[in-house]
């Protein structure tokens, strides 16, 4: 109920902020809302050839194809003048994301398809971690710590193990892969739900704690930082894992008090502990690699134990092959059969995740989102904030709805304020700390046409507020000198 109200008021009110500002001459033509490509120049005005000053005149039909750019400084946005059938267009700025057709386009074909191909490919793979009992195993290992975290699941459910290789996903920072088996963990808890339209205790959990993101290898980051030319593109990967540790905590606490989980349970804190030492004992060997070591480290343990994961899977079916006989299968033959679902499960969540991006795709280019980030950077200001931090605001702001603008305002940040500025680190922590919200909660509750989140969109927002705050101290602590 939340949700779908949030995405009205999205809706609505960025509708009425593009008809206000065009019938208050604000906007030439809003046709780009619909049609426009993200960073295509914006059409501002048309008007005749003569009602230009002299100079310009001569500068436009002097130019080739008659298309003049006016460049003054890097700060401001070109001024493109266009001139054809007796009129010149003016363009000026450009788009900050794709228009409403351009986006239910993008959703199709960049977005579901490829989502899709990786669903089939993993959600085959744990067809097979089903029939050899792999994931029973896995289940009965974490079953006794699960328990106090989720009580509502009975020892053993195989949603256990679809929920530990979701969370290892996160933290090696495979994306591809930790959304197929989120999938399945939703998916196999919603089995365990009484009430098929709304949120369960387990679920909520489970999408709280995988909206905090904790973080070990943050790869994409250190990818976009050495590509600016960063001096050390792996210098904010200590601060990546602490923020987003504090936030999964966070999202624990919260959830857990609200589900009046006991957290003095012994096992509970053994387990928890023995999740800080590790993280810690990593952080201690990585602090001792050298530059080269750092980045050779970082570039392989994902890709390495994405590997193994594959490599084991298929090496532990081929052992248990008789379990598949014993189901009338072959090992293949199950993959397939559990590809087949994974299709099925992209074709149930492409609605979903259209109706959200469509929201977004009139909230970012309504000028909408720019105001209220403006906005929010002069009350920060007011406050004696400093301006290094004003400036990395829009991609904490954006992070929850758009994975890919919040990440545009990153490489922007970094390409304008240069990636080792305090703007350009706290940018990365920004984008690395959270997770698209809005976005995760239309795949994964759509999924399984859950309708009602209960307290789900509140609690992930919190989080998200909590790791901009604790970003905010981290990278002050790390890179204010």
């Amino acid at each position: 109920m939340v949700l779908s109200r949030f995405w009205l008021v999205i809706f609505i009110s960025s509708i009425l902020f593009i008809m206000v500002g065009l019938f208050t001459s604000q906007y030439y033509s809003i046709d780009y809302v619909l049609n426009g490509k993200k960073d295509e120049p914006i059409l501002i005005a048309e008007k005749f050839i003569n009602e230009f000053p002299k100079p310009l005149q001569d500068s436009i039909l002097k130019a080739d194809e008659k298309t003049f750019k006016v460049n003054i400084d890097t700060l401001n946005a070109d001024t493109t003048y266009v001139f054809k059938n007796k009129t010149v267009k003016i363009y000026s700025g450009v788009q900050k994301s794709d228009g409403l057709l351009p986006t239910c386009k993008a959703s199709l074909f960049d977005i579901i398809l490829p989502l899709m191909a990786y669903l089939a490919f993993f959600c085959g793979l744990m067809e097979l971690l089903i029939i050899s009992g792999a994931s029973e195993k896995l289940a009965k290992k974490l079953s006794p710590f699960f328990a106090q975290i989720f009580p509502s699941i009975p020892k053993n459910h195989e949603s256990v193990s679809y929920m530990t290789l979701n969370f290892a996903a996160n933290f090696l920072g495979l994306d591809s892969a930790a959304t197929p088996f989120g999938l399945k963990a939703m998916e196999s808890l919603q089995t365990l739900n009484p009430d098929k339209d709304r949120a369960s205790d387990a679920q909520i959990m489970f999408m709280c704690l995988h909206a905090a993101g904790l973080t070990l290898i943050p790869t994409s980051i250190i990818g976009y930082r050495a590509a600016a030319n960063a001096a050390n593109p792996a210098d904010v990967m200590l601060p990546c894992i602490i923020t987003s540790f504090i936030g999964t905590i966070a999202a624990l606490l919260l959830v857990g008090i609200r589900q009046r989980i006991n957290f003095k349970s012994a096992t509970l804190l053994v387990g928890l502990m023995s999740v800080i030492a590790a993280i810690v004992g990593l952080l201690f060997y990585i602090n001792g690699l050298n530059l080269i070591e750092k980045n050779f480290f970082t570039s392989n343990l994902s890709a390495i134990l994405l590997i193994a994961i594959i490599g084991l899977t298929l090496t532990y079916a081929f052992i248990k092959e008789k379990k598949f006989v014993e189901q009338k299968t072959t090992i293949f033959d199950a993959f397939v059969s559990g590809a087949k679902n994974g299709l099925t499960t992209g074709v149930t969540i492409f609605p979903y995740v259209l109706g959200m991006l469509a929201a977004i795709s009139f909230f970012r280019n309504s000028g909408l989102f720019e105001m209220m980030s403006e906005g929010i950077s002069v009350i920060f200001l007011n406050f004696n904030v400093s301006k290094e931090i004003t400036d990395s605001l829009p991609v904490a702001m954006l992070r929850p709805f758009s994975s890919s603008g919040s990440r545009g305002f990153m490489i922007d940040a970094m390409n304008n304020f240069g990636p080792d500025s305090l703007t350009g680190r706290l940018s990365s922590i920004f984008q690395c700390s959270a997770e698209t919200t809005f976005y995760v909660i239309a795949v994964y509750f759509g999924s399984i046409n859950v309708k009602n989140t209960r307290y789900t969109l509140a609690t992930m927002l919190l989080v998200d507020l909590i790791c901009v705050i604790t970003a905010i101290a981290v990278a002050s602590w790390f890179f204010v000198r």
